[in-house]
């Protein structure tokens, strides 16, 4: 992909809900600052994604080529669970991936079970929540 389209391409924070992106940025050193993976086929990409998502206020967590990748995609232990940096390696080792289409499915039931998706957005501590029970 990266050579059809001419550049590198870095995947980042498609593991973090938008509230928990606006809001839960911290400062480095803070214990609870939540990691984010980032993957690339380049180190040296990675370590472009990496700054930048440090620079947003979250730990960037080196998580390898974009054909691992499917260790951040919905259903997946990482994926939009607000882990820290201590609790992210485990999440993305215990990705399975025959299961993610299955734990994404049900999450989306649990969703449209209480809320009109078209209208409402749940709230992010139940999104977080569900996924938390769900994915890990």
């Amino acid at each position: 992909m990266a050579e059809q389209l001419g550049r590198p391409i870095v995947k980042a924070w498609n593991s973090i809900i938008s509230d928990s992106f606006a809001n839960k940025g911290q400062s480095a050193g803070v214990p609870s600052r939540i990691a984010l993976p980032v993957a690339a086929d380049r180190e040296s990409d990675r370590k472009v994604g990496m700054a930048l998502v440090e620079a947003t206020g979250f730990d960037a967590f080196d998580s390898g080529t974009l054909a691992e990748s499917w260790r951040l995609q919905p259903g997946a232990p990482a994926y939009c669970t607000d882990l820290t940096r201590s609790e992210l390696p485990a999440a993305l080792a215990g990705a399975e991936r025959a299961r993610l289409t299955k734990r994404r499915d049900l999450a989306t039931a649990v969703f449209l079970e209480r809320y009109d998706l078209g209208r409402e957005v749940p709230p992010a501590d139940f999104v977080i929540r569900v996924h938390r029970t769900l994915f890990m």
